[in-house]
């Protein structure tokens, strides 16, 4: 949708790094490398590396410093789960990513309430008409998201 193509896990890596750097958020980064360290090859052989087609799966995950808390899981399958304050995302595409974070640290993100149905949604929008939108759980309003209410 007119994001930046990210080939691999160590390109978003370093695309979350220059986010990261720009927002002043101190980050940590988890490198699983290998069939037999990815969550999602589970089907994998013991001390099977590489995949059937001889790649090397690379899964990441980052924790972001300050306020939001935000991690990143990076899968090897070019998608991501994104949690902000405990609010998952799952099945962003890694090239989305990078303006998925820019949109929650830029003050793009925020909670929208309705009273029928009743609820909370945080909505992260991105550009291009592209949002993300995820229900938030009854009474796990952070404070972040409550400054950010509309």
């Amino acid at each position: 949708m007119g994001h930046p193509h990210l080939p691999t896990t160590e390109a978003a890596v370093t695309a979350i790094r220059e986010i990261a750097d720009a927002y002043r958020l101190e980050m940590t980064v988890t490198d699983d490398i290998g069939a037999d360290r990815t969550s999602r090859r589970t089907a994998s052989g013991a001390f099977t590396v590489l995949d059937a087609d001889g790649s090397l799966p690379h899964e990441a995950y980052l924790e972001l410093g300050g306020s939001p808390a935000v991690s990143v899981q990076l899968f090897p399958e070019d998608d991501a789960k994104i949690t902000v304050d405990g609010v998952e995302f799952a099945d962003v595409p890694r090239d989305a990513v990078p303006a998925f974070l820019r949109s929650v640290h830029g003050g793009l993100a925020h909670v929208k309430g309705r009273l029928f149905p009743p609820g909370q949604w945080l909505i992260v929008p991105l550009p291009g008409d592209e949002t993300y939108k995820e229900l938030v759980s009854h009474g796990a309003l952070s404070p972040w998201m409550a400054r950010t209410f509309r």
